[in-house]
């Protein structure tokens, strides 16, 4: 961390002035990009969502946003993202289907740290290939939102590394870009919400659970498969959809479900079936530094694992995960 940086950080101080930080953050972005470009990388999340504006409202056309589909995003949302950038911000936003060349260059990982820099590495050389290929000229940096948990967890200035987060840690030496700019970078996931409504960003898109970088790639435990990210999604659909119709999600900050890659042993139409174990869980946090577990309704949990585990193929059984952070971490990756 250059002093520059840590001027930064000390501005945003204890008691974080939403208003106060926007225009001087505007002004940062300005100052460092001025008349060049900037291609953004989009994941449609809180962070990447107050990215965007942040930078739209600083530098205008000189942004472009690009969405990657890496296959490892929750059910119809592609979709839901490039309805509410192109149609309601207006945001210059390409999509790109990367599904098939993410799910090459992890096969046959299983360590969750090398998964999670694989999809980084991965993800920063599809930018590259955009910018690239872009009749927009030159683009000299790159866009992310990086916020101070991913730095804190990934090891960076001293303190002690817990996961590798695929946006932390500089640009590789072979990549186009000449720098990052990363207007949350030194803001928490409250703070991050805060100037996200101040924007004008609407409520639900604002208080939308966080979703990692790496997406469902670090809740499907083991080797990365179109068939396992498959049975995952529409398992956490059907865990997040129950959430929402029993009014629960009011009291999570975060939910989903995990394909553990663990298989068992169950009883499907009077037959025997050996099928992938599903985990449920549902956190409570304000910055997502710690975290408690919400204690949802048993007769809920047995509920949403009974329609899981019969009406998702390939999956029967559930287990609900109940271990604060910490010790544990909010992922499973």
């Amino acid at each position: 961390m250059n002093q520059a940086e840590k001027e930064r950080l000390a501005r945003v101080g204890r008691t974080f002035n939403a208003k106060k930080y926007i225009a001087e953050e505007i002004e940062a972005i300005r100052k460092q990009v001025g008349n060049r470009k900037v291609l953004l990388a989009m994941s449609g999340g809180v962070d990447s969502s107050v990215c965007a504006v942040l930078l739209q409202k600083a530098i205008g056309k000189q942004l472009v946003c690009v969405f990657v589909d890496h296959g490892c995003m929750r059910l119809n949302e592609a979709k839901a993202v490039k309805k509410v950038f192109k149609g309601k911000f207006g945001i210059n936003l390409i999509q790109i289907d990367a599904e098939a060349r993410f799910l090459k260059k992890a096969k046959g990982i299983t360590d969750p740290e090398l998964k999670r820099k694989c999809i980084g590495g991965a993800f920063i050389k599809v930018f590259a290939d955009v910018a690239r290929d872009l009749k927009f000229g030159d683009i000299d940096f790159l866009g992310q939102g990086t916020i101070y948990p991913d730095i804190i967890e990934s090891g960076v200035g001293g303190n002690k590394a817990v996961k590798a987060h695929h946006n932390v840690g500089g640009l590789p030496k072979d990549i186009i870009f000449k720098g990052l700019v990363e207007p949350v970078k030194y803001l928490y996931k409250d703070e991050v919400r805060k100037v996200g409504k101040l924007l004008g960003i609407p409520e639900e898109m604002v208080m939308r659970q966080p979703f990692p970088g790496p997406g469902l790639a670090v809740r499907c435990i083991g080797e990365l498969t179109k068939e396992k990210l498959d049975i995952l999604r529409q398992a956490d659909f059907i865990f997040r959809d129950e959430m929402k119709k029993a009014k629960l999600d009011r009291k999570a900050q975060q939910f989903f479900a995990i394909n553990s890659n663990v298989k068992a042993v169950g009883v499907k139409n009077g037959a025997r079936t050996y099928g992938y174990v599903i985990a449920i869980r549902a956190i409570s946090t304000q910055q997502f530094v710690k975290a408690g577990v919400v204690e949802l309704p048993f007769k809920f949990v047995t509920k949403v694992a009974e329609k899981i585990a019969t009406k998702v193929k390939g999956v029967n059984r559930v287990v609900w995960d109940v271990t604060p952070k910490p010790p544990a971490t909010i992922e499973w990756e």
